[in-house]
């Protein structure tokens, strides 16, 4: 099963930190569609620009694949100072 991890205002809005998805999704675009399906206004967040995916604590950018032990982090926009 996926592991999905939310930081941030993405935990505070979806109320949780960290879930394990089953059916285990094939890629990260089918997670975020069941993820949406779940939760429209987290689906909304986790699409919004800046928010950045980490898989097995990678970034990466577009579609992957996900393994069965893939750990899945949604990051928040950052701000620096």
């Amino acid at each position: 099963m996926a592991r999905v991890l939310l930081f941030g205002p993405l935990r505070d809005l979806a109320g949780w930190r960290e879930r394990e998805i089953a059916p285990q999704p094939a890629s990260l675009f089918g997670l975020k569609a069941a993820l949406s399906a779940l939760d429209p206004e987290l689906g909304e967040a986790i699409a919004a620009p800046g928010v950045q995916v980490a898989v097995d604590k990678a970034l990466v950018r577009g579609d992957v694949a996900l393994a069965a032990t893939s750990e899945i982090a949604f990051l928040p926009p950052m701000s620096g100072g």
